[in-house]
């Protein structure tokens, strides 16, 4: 009787490694490399197109805004004092309080509205996809159209605002001629065209809330009112930061309406400045004074604006859901 004993057989040799082959660590190091850097180099043609069209003209005009700059390319370098002058001129901050005036009027009822009516289009109702697309066609007319159109309503001797307040023997208002009512005419035109397109964004972030929160409340007795405020409003705190950002640019810039609503484009804002904003006062100073260094700093001065603007708005809303 034979046993038979199997032998390992021996290992087989493996290749040869040329002398360029890379061993482990350095592929290791560069795939670690490849992972680091390759979202750099996909978010780049952002970044490069914001040096362009961002970073570079805001310097320039703050270059711009440092000179005496006529139309012909003559400048003079002066400093700081076309900000001086600015600090000083009365049509400046004039323009200033009616974009400041203007702003309040309509951004915090805009906001209100889109976030009362996004709850509403939130609800199970009956042609919910009609009403949603309905919000969203003031934001696909021209701005010029809902210019016109708001101009005729507000008219003194024929608008339809003025009719309808003459039923309750209220009389004619000219609502071009005085601060206080182009500010509400100018502002009605901003809220219609603007609270679809806010309310849109409120709603999208709605329905992200999950649904057993509201079954769990609704299980503890917390009724629909309770819900809203202590679910809906603090799970919806970043969305509505973003729209009070938007809605605070947008608003301290504000430029079309009150251009049309004027009628005639001498950027004057009314035969007193009744309705002037800083971006007509802008736009004034530059190509119809052709003073291009004291519009680049006034220019300068909105952006300052706007930045504290939106410092103060943030100071407000980042307390909603009591968040400190």
């Amino acid at each position: 009787m034979t046993l038979h004993v199997d032998t390992p057989a021996p290992p087989r040799p493996g290749p040869r490694r040329s002398a360029g082959h890379r061993g482990p660590g350095r592929s290791r190091g560069f795939a670690r490399f490849d992972l680091r850097a390759t979202p750099y180099f996909l978010v780049s043609p952002y970044f490069l197109l914001f040096a362009i069209f961002g970073v570079f003209p805001l310097g320039y005009t703050f270059w711009v805004s440092l000179h005496e700059w006529e139309l012909a390319g003559d400048k003079t370098l002066v400093g700081f004092d076309n900000y001086v002058e600015l600090i000083t001129d009365g049509a400046f901050w004039n323009a200033v309080v009616n974009t400041l005036g203007m702003f309040a009027l309509s951004t915090i009822p805009q906001l209100a509205l889109a976030l009362v009516l996004a709850n509403a289009l939130n609800k199970r109702i009956r042609g919910r996809l009609f009403f949603r697309l309905g919000v969203l066609l003031p934001l696909i007319t021209s701005v010029v159209a809902v210019a016109v159109v708001f101009t005729q309503l507000y008219g003194r001797d024929y608008g339809m605002i003025n009719w309808f307040l003459g039923l309750f023997d209220v009389d004619a208002i000219n609502w071009q001629n005085q601060k206080w009512s182009s500010w509400i005419a100018i502002s009605t035109m901003i809220d219609w065209r603007w609270t679809g397109y806010n309310a849109i964004i409120l709603l999208a972030a709605m329905q992200t809330i999950p649904k057993d929160l509201y079954e769990a409340a609704a299980i503890d007795g917390a009724t629909a009112r309770r819900q809203f405020w202590q679910i809906t409003i603090p799970m919806l705190r970043p969305t509505i930061i973003f729209t009070v950002f938007i809605s605070t640019i947008g608003g301290l810039t504000l430029f079309t309406e009150p251009v049309m609503f004027e009628g005639n484009p001498t950027m004057a804002g009314g035969t007193t400045g009744q309705y002037q904003t800083v971006a007509m006062f802008i736009v004034k100073e530059a190509f119809r004074d052709f003073d291009f260094g004291y519009a680049a700093a006034a220019a300068w001065l909105l952006f300052v604006l706007i930045l504290i603007g939106t410092l103060i708005n943030y100071s407000f809303t980042r307390r909603i859901g009591g968040s400190k």
